[in-house]
């Protein structure tokens, strides 16, 4: 029998062996993981089917810039994180001369909302900056975005400002070409304005009542008073850099069906949890199940998402949370409702052409700093998991070449060159400076959750500070829709370096192509035209319902289009998804080597101003149509979708 001191040398060489097999099969599995990256000639080849043109968007003459934020006291030594939102930008039609070319942006050098015919056509009038008129507003209050909606339904585009300091405000369109003149503003609240701070905004007819309702999402707690130089309020900063739930409340606001009563009424304790109190830096809304009630996405920061399940009936909005499911291969932070990463943008769309949407979610992703994800949730519902309760999304980032782009915000799968597959573009970049300052922000992350909600135990993050400074917009595509994508974006046209916030797409020309808004953060915003030299052929689907003065949008109406080649192609319309950019509320949907005389069977699922369902299909030939929707589906061709 051998002796301790003959037995004690051999444990110790097989717990180094395991520990060696252990560190070879972590090796092994990055290896694999890491796939090499696309080399130059695939990269060209790429390339050659897309261009653009930046046309940059200059505020209005006359208006005071500057180039960070003035803050409370105690936020003072942290000033470039706090500086470092409030871009934003949308694209709408406010004019009704049927095209998406109307832009309200946020450029937070002149921290106004901004308001601009699109650059891709002639100047049909003056920018201008929307006015808050009568309502208390001062230099606690900064806008943080814009976001289009018909509040009245009187088939005239209003405009949502929401801020940091105050509750949204409405700016009501009167009967005049766009102006400073041609807007109202009014408080959204009934009772007059609260103190939120808000960074995300989107519309959705949430409980299926045939009305617009409004989702906000709030990031500081109310009284933290980011803004107020004088030192009142109690400063905050999230308790956790992974599990943060002392944010301002989100809040739902339902449109109103009484003509004589406010626009807009709050569903109070709807949202609960981190759909409620988490630090909501991006919302989304689409229709997952087939029920035609959009389910909510909540995108936080600093802690978990939050994938809602609609359950609502009109007038008692509700729903039920979802959780993704572990397994042996699956990291426990990519499971959908647990995961630690930083959700900064949310988009919905079909990638793998299944017929269902899949999501797209942006993260801090930079290496040798803060390396973490993208998520890219890819549907599987084959078996109505939605329905059971569960989320049926796995994440494909890594796979599909997505993972890492540096640090996110609105995030879009978009087809831009109209080949039938998707491009996916997202902004990217936190702050530009001098100074590297992520060893400091390795040194937050590791400090006590106690301590990290009081900013002056923050290291010091001033004017001078660079984190990511080398952002812009990120551009990926793919051979044909398969295999992993390419991030192609400085031999396209917008590989420009800055630090981007917010994306929104439209077709602002009528051309059947979709150009690319930007919202730069302390510097230009941009417009990109898509110049794509021999695009596939589209249907563009402007779906409206009818209106006092004219039509409005038809928010949520799902299509399903079946393309020449047999392809289908599935979407909805948008109300608002994503950070601070907000799509046109119209589709454009590739259809490849299409003829001008092609048939497109066109699925059309939507629902009327009292809440009621209605399918229908309409046959098509490629170009831009108008669709009104009452109980059927009237169409009208409104130009070519030549892409030429």
């Amino acid at each position: 029998m051998p002796s301790e001191r003959t037995r004690s040398p051999r444990r110790p060489l097989r717990a180094h062996a395991a520990k060696g097999v252990a560190l070879l099969l972590v090796a092994a599995a990055f290896l694999v993981a890491r796939v090499p990256e696309p080399g130059a000639d695939e990269v060209d080849a790429l390339a050659s089917a897309f261009s653009f043109t930046p046309l940059e968007l200059e505020p209005p003459p006359g208006l005071p810039m500057r180039e960070d934020r003035d803050l409370h006291p105690d936020y003072e030594g942290i000033q470039a994180w706090m500086s470092s939102v409030g871009a934003g930008v949308a694209v709408t039609d406010l004019d009704g001369d049927g095209l998406m070319n109307d832009l309200c942006y946020v450029d937070p050098r002149v921290d106004r909302a901004l308001v601009a015919p699109a650059p891709t056509g002639p100047s049909r009038y003056a920018p201008f900056a929307l006015d808050t008129g009568d309502l208390p507003y001062d230099d606690t209050m900064a806008p943080m975005g814009c976001q289009p909606v018909d509040a009245d339904a009187d088939g005239r585009m209003d405009l949502l400002v929401y801020y940091w300091g105050r509750s949204p405000s409405l700016h009501m369109a009167g009967g005049d070409a766009p102006s400073a003149d041609a807007y109202e503003a009014v408080e959204l609240l009934d009772g007059g304005y609260e103190t939120w701070h808000s960074n995300a905004a989107l519309t959705a007819d949430v409980d299926g009542d045939g009305t617009l309702d409004l989702v906000i999402g709030n990031y500081f707690p109310d009284d933290a008073a980011v803004l107020d130089t004088s030192g009142g309020g109690r400063p905050t900063m999230q308790h956790s850099m992974s599990r943060a739930a002392n944010a301002g409340e989100n809040r739902l606001l339902l449109g109103s069906t009484d003509p004589d009563g406010p626009l807009f009424t709050e569903a109070g304790g709807v949202l609960e949890g981190r759909a409620s109190t988490g630090w909501t830096l991006a919302l989304g809304a689409a229709d997952l199940d087939g029920d035609m009630l959009p389910e909510l996405y909540v995108s936080n920061d600093f802690g978990p998402d939050v994938l809602l399940r609609n359950d609502s009936v009109p007038g008692d909005p509700s729903f039920t949370a979802l959780g993704g499911t572990w397994t042996p291969t699956t990291a426990g932070s990519k499971v959908l409702g647990e995961d630690s990463f930083k959700g900064m943008g949310i988009d919905f769309g079909d990638l793998d052409g299944d017929g269902r949407l899949d999501m797209a979610v942006s993260n801090i992703t930079e290496e040798f700093a803060l390396f973490e994800s993208n998520f890219i949730w890819m549907n599987t519902d084959d078996d109505g998991l939605i329905a059971e309760g569960r989320a049926p999304f796995r994440d494909r980032s890594e796979q599909l070449g997505l993972a890492r782009s540096g640090w996110g915000w609105d995030i879009r799968f978009t087809d831009l060159d109209n080949d039938g597959h998707k491009e996916v573009v997202q902004a990217t970049g936190f702050v530009a400076g001098e100074v590297n300052r992520w060893p400091e922000i390795q040194e937050v992350a590791l400090v006590n959750d106690e301590l990290l909600a009081d900013p002056r135990v923050w290291p010091d993050l001033g004017p001078e500070t660079d984190l990511s400074g080398d952002g812009g917009l990120s551009f990926f595509a793919r051979e044909g829709g398969q295999g992993r994508f390419a991030e192609i974006g400085d031999h396209v046209g917008v590989g420009r370096s800055t630090v981007s916030r917010g994306v929104a797409m439209a077709d602002t020309d009528g051309d059947g192509l979709l150009d690319i808004a930007v919202a730069n953060q302390w510097d230009t915003s941009v417009l990109y035209r898509n110049d794509s030299p021999d695009p596939g052929a589209s249907v563009s689907l402007n779906l409206v319902r009818p209106a006092e003065h004219g039509t409005t949008p038809a928010v949520g109406t799902a299509v399903r289009v079946t393309a020449p080649d047999g392809r289908v192609h599935v979407a909805q319309v948008d109300g608002g998804n994503g950070h601070s950019g907000k799509h046109a509320p119209e589709l454009v949907i590739g259809l490849g080597e299409a003829a001008d005389e092609d048939p497109v069977p066109v699925e059309l699922t939507w629902r009327d101003d009292r809440g009621r369902v209605h399918t229908a299909e309409v046959v098509l030939t490629p170009g831009r149509h108008t669709v009104v929707l009452t109980d059927g589906a009237e169409t009208s061709e409104t130009g070519s979708g030549s892409g030429s």
